[in-house]
């Protein structure tokens, strides 16, 4: 019974040493006989060659997974990169043209093309106000109906691809206030509000046949009354999503190296509860070593059934022999142009009227997630697109006093694991109404261009104008720019 199977480590790619500097380790795990990995980032070419390797010397079919919930090019450089959940939801609200097959296909390709056949995502939690830190612009909308069939949609398209769909986080995230990476955030919704909103879009994966679900740290005092994160919940894992949702595809832990799960124990314990709580996979285990060892002698000691063991390891190798098979399909000019205009048309005013541009302007930076415990985000696209389209655009501190050329105030507010909070701080707050009582003094025109959530707007009540993009990518820096320089904006959605 190889139980190493049931383990998918992670392997950061490393801007300094690629994917070079985990070489023993991968070996070490190849030998133990893991069950698959996590590819995050490097790129496309170097990508492509690890997961080729990895399939050649394991000696059964792995999994090779991508967090690639915005399209390969969130991950991997040389891919092409999606509008966030969010606004392709909001797009699809609006003119539903087949929006949610189209981004599954493209995605599924490209990750088909690098050898990967397993996706994490997508995002299947409801955008409930206040709003998680962790979900926002991740999910699809706030409208149970909506978002369930465009996930199904989502699903079907990208595993029509051959490749794995992995819908998350059971069974609901999105209105957990706290990020389960720093904490055990506390869902205290009654069951029946549950089963009517958070659970529908998992209830719709489920008849469309996704093949696996990602199981949330958050916990559930309603439907688990010993309060345990749902990843180590038997009445949620088990009783809930195994037996009254009649799912039979693989149930996925989240990542074990977050602390809403690791305040409870080590690394190996975690893994031994979420196996005993019903979970099939379990993603991001640092230690493979000692995990196999922990889940050993809990059979050994009759903590862990051995029945459960082996039912979890054949839903693994069944779905990762699923996913070994299939066409790998290239994406078309057709497909890149698609992206750019969704992202283009995604950009719209959310307050006052679209601004009357000018070949010059000055951009304020307002960006508190350039600087924390987590890779520095790409920043500059906005500025070098303009530039590139002929607008000259100085980023200055604020607006300077030798000139009358309009101001745009790039406010970033991405949601980022490890962050905590989502939206502007008060610091970043303070420093949009700075920017703007300055050009308002200066008889000057200032627009807020928001790469965040659209309901942060609330919170710059400043601001003559904003115009929303949704997030902070280089691709949505890019579409602002471009349809601010075009005068292409669209009003508010």
């Amino acid at each position: 019974m190889n139980v190493a199977s049931l383990l998918v480590p992670a392997l950061p790619w490393d801007a300094s040493n690629g994917f070079a500097y985990l070489s023993e380790g991968i070996e070490d795990a190849l030998e133990l006989g893991v069950g698959g990995f996590i590819l995050r980032g490097g790129p496309h070419d170097q990508v492509a060659a690890l997961a080729a390797a990895l399939q050649a010397a394991s000696r059964e079919p792995l999994l090779l997974a991508s967090d690639a919930e915005r399209g390969a090019g969130e991950q991997y450089q040389g891919c092409t990169e999606l509008p966030p959940l969010g606004a392709l939801g909001a797009l699809a609200l609006h003119d539903d043209s087949g929006i949610a097959r189209r981004a599954a296909r493209i995605t599924a390709r490209e990750l088909r093309a690098l050898g990967l056949n397993w996706v994490l995502g997508p995002v299947c939690d409801l955008d409930l106000p206040p709003g998680s830190p962790v979900i926002s612009v991740r999910s699809a909308g706030a409208d149970p109906h909506r978002v369930a069939a465009f996930v199904s949609e989502w699903i079907d398209a990208c595993q029509a691809e051959g490749v794995l769909a992995c819908a998350k986080h059971f069974p609901g995230h999105g209105r957990a206030h706290g990020d389960s990476h720093l904490e055990a955030p506390v869902v205290a919704t009654r069951p029946e509000e549950l089963w009517r909103d958070d659970l529908a879009p998992f209830r719709a994966v489920i008849d469309s046949g996704v093949g696996s679900i990602m199981i949330s740290h958050v916990r559930y005092p309603t439907l688990d009354p010993r309060d345990l994160p749902a990843s180590l919940s038997v009445p949620i894992a088990t009783e809930l999503l195994r037996e009254s949702m009649e799912f039979d595809g693989l149930i996925v832990s989240d990542s074990v190296d977050m602390r809403a799960v690791r305040a409870l124990g080590t690394e190996a314990a975690v893994c031994v509860s979420a196996l005993a709580a019903g979970c099939d996979v379990l993603l991001g285990v640092a230690d493979p070593y000692e995990a196999v060892a922990a889940i050993t002698n809990a059979i050994h000691d009759g903590e862990l059934d051995p029945e459960r063991v082996r039912e979890a390891i054949a839903r693994r190798t069944r779905w990762a022999g699923w996913a070994s098979s299939g066409t790998t399909r290239d994406i078309s000019l057709d497909d890149r142009m698609w992206v750019r205009q969704a992202a283009d048309r995604a950009v719209h005013v959310i307050r006052g009227a679209a601004p009357h541009f000018a070949q010059a302007v000055e951009v304020v930076v307002v960006d508190e997630d350039a600087v924390g415990p987590w890779p520095a985000p790409v920043r500059g696209a906005f500025e070098s697109t303009l530039r590139t389209l002929d607008v000259d655009a100085p980023v200055v501190q604020e607006p300077t006093r030798h000139t009358k050329v309009p101001v745009l105030i790039a406010v970033y507010c991405d949601v980022i694991a490890w962050k905590g909070y989502d939206g502007p701080s008060e610091q970043a707050r303070a420093a949009v109404s700075r920017a703007v009582a300055v050009a308002a003094a200066q008889s000057r025109d200032a627009t807020v261009v928001l790469f965040g959530h659209p309901r942060h707007a609330a919170a710059l009540s400043d601001a003559p104008r904003i115009v929303c993009a949704w997030d902070g990518s280089s691709l949505m820096q890019t579409s602002a720019a471009r349809v601010l320089a075009r005068g292409l904006l669209h009003n508010a959605r």
